[in-house]
């Protein structure tokens, strides 16, 4: 009988951050919230450049659920949500921001639509 070399629960803890802050949304939202600070979702929307509404919402609940988003709800009429980095969140941008020096090196492009987000990890000069 086939018996797995590996346990299927043992993952790399590259794989976790990956999961977390990989893909092509939940690593702009972060960046977009680490420069703005707290945003409510039209701001965060506005900064976004071709995202939905849904795609939007559901990386909001991702990267909340995952403990990088802070949600904070006010009792107010009209009601009023707010977005931020969590202490976790705000760990992860400098990483991120490796990243984007990393891929500028390597990664030449016409940058002329490079988010303003990314021009602020200075990537083009490492």
């Amino acid at each position: 009988m086939y018996k797995p070399k590996l346990e299927k629960d043992i993952r790399c803890p590259l794989e976790y951050g990956l999961t977390v802050f990989g893909g092509k949304w939940k690593s702009r939202v972060i960046c977009v919230l680490a420069e703005k600070g707290t945003l409510r979702y039209s701001s965060i929307r506005k900064e976004m450049a071709n995202i939905t509404d849904a795609v939007l919402a559901s990386t909001l609940k991702e990267l909340i659920s995952d403990g990088i988003v802070k949600r904070q709800q006010f009792d107010e009429i009209p009601p009023r949500v707010e977005y931020s980095l969590s202490e976790k969140g705000a760990s992860v941008v400098p990483i991120l921001q490796t990243i984007c020096k990393w891929s500028g090196a390597y990664h030449k492009e016409d940058n002329e639509n490079t988010l303003l987000q990314c021009q602020k990890c200075d990537y083009n000069n490492i």
